[in-house]
């Protein structure tokens, strides 16, 4: 393991393990293909969470900002957190009007009732508490997460999360993957790219679930859940929940 793997460091307040490898990664986490789809994931979610003009939105785990980016271009305004510096910096330099971006931790959300909609996709928050570092209390970290995320939405509002699924994990297990079946997390050994093209390895640790379980999670933050769907980044649908995708996207409402 280089020096990519996440520790406590000057400028890493929380600790989280995905910091280094998102200094690493910097702008090339776009070059990622599963970052190419951002106009269709957007297309359907304005649908789906029945977003009217001018909503005020939450992305949970931001990352560079291209879904805050891509919403704020349609007239929304949004508020993006994200626990890495370096992300910060590039969704903010490049930030349309109605765009703006926080530094902080998804497990430690402050806002309450502050949103018309949230969202958290491509486990930039949701799906990544369960790794390295992980507190030992409370016993499920994705859960408050979840908590938090339904938190800062308004009584009527909507929020949109994808999640690994356990199914499709274990079913495609790569060489490079280790899952941990009591957990449900898996670790894959793999290499990431700077900008400038200089290859580390780094361990990326990510919550799976299923269906049931999402809806379990949901129920317990107080959500009730409109739809679970099988889909692929770019890919967004109303697929009933399978074993060919790689993804679970969740649409789930906060009682009005």
């Amino acid at each position: 393991m280089t020096g990519v793997e996440g520790g406590a460091g000057a400028d890493r307040v929380t600790g989280h393990w995905f910091e280094g490898v998102a200094d690493h990664l910097g702008e090339a986490y776009l070059r990622y293909s599963f970052t190419y789809g951002t106009v269709q994931e957007v297309d359907f979610l304005v649908e789906a969470l029945g977003l009217d003009e001018g909503a005020r939105i939450l992305d949970v785990g931001c990352g560079p900002g291209r879904h805050a980016h891509e919403l704020a271009r349609r007239g929304f305004e949004v508020v993006g957190v994200d626990v890495s510096h370096a992300f910060i910096d590039l969704a903010t330099r490049d930030a349309p009007p109605g765009a703006t971006f926080v530094r902080g931790d998804a497990r430690n959300l402050s806002y309450q009732a502050e949103f018309d909609a949230a969202i958290s996709l491509c486990q930039g928050a949701f799906g990544l508490a369960g790794g390295p570092g992980a507190d030992p209390v409370p016993l499920d970290p994705d859960g408050a997460i979840l908590e938090g995320i339904a938190a800062a939405v308004r009584p009527g509002g909507r929020l949109a999360l994808s999640a690994f699924s356990a199914y499709f994990q274990v079913r495609f297990l790569g060489d490079l993957d280790d899952f941990d079946a009591a957990s449900g997390v898996n670790r894959e050994c793999t290499e990431i790219r700077d900008p400038e093209g200089n290859v580390s390895e780094a361990d990326l640790w990510t919550s799976c679930f299923t269906p049931r379980e999402l809806r379990l999670m949901a129920d317990r933050a107080g959500l009730v859940v409109e739809g679970i769907w099988s889909v692929t980044p770019g890919d967004y649908g109303r697929r009933p929940p399978d074993l060919e995708h790689p993804e679970f996207l969740v649409l789930a409402a906060r009682p009005g």
